[in-house]
């Protein structure tokens, strides 16, 4: 495996309100092989949702592909959330304790893999994580409907 590039999105209603994540995976000729969508619960923020969506990226990798493909290869998180990739490339402070946390798991994470970059993309060119994560958010709210 030479490289993965991972698509991550998180999203919130109400802000903070119920929130969800959406991520792809795709090969390196940027064809999606595994696309997966989390509902996350209610009360958390936007940023904190998008986080989240980088930490189960992480974490899904390793689980699929193990820790020895990890230390060998190089991985690329695309996210349309400027805060986010701002702070993980150490450009951006990070105040808020809740996302000081987050980083940290982040932060603990990358460490098991070979190379990590973080990019920053328009969101038209996140469609699909962003479409995943409204999926988990509107599945979510039609089971409370039914209830």
């Amino acid at each position: 495996m030479k490289k993965i590039t991972i698509f991550t999105d998180g999203g919130s209603r109400g802000n903070p309100g119920p929130a969800a994540i959406g991520v792809v995976f795709c090969n390196e000729k940027g064809q999606g092989f595994k696309n997966y969508s989390e509902f996350l619960g209610d009360n958390l923020t936007n940023n904190e949702a998008e986080y989240q969506a980088v930490i189960f990226a992480l974490k899904k990798f390793k689980a699929l592909f193990g820790n020895k493909i990890a230390k060998t290869s190089e991985v690329e998180v695309k996210s349309d959330s400027e805060l986010l990739t701002k702070q993980l490339k150490g450009e951006y402070k990070i105040l808020e304790p809740k996302i000081q946390a987050l980083f940290l798991a982040v932060w603990n994470l990358k460490i098991d893999f070979k190379r990590i970059k973080f990019t920053l993309i328009p969101r038209e060119k996140n469609k699909a994580a962003d479409e995943l994560a409204n999926e988990a958010l509107d599945h979510k709210a039609q089971i409370q409907k039914l209830l």
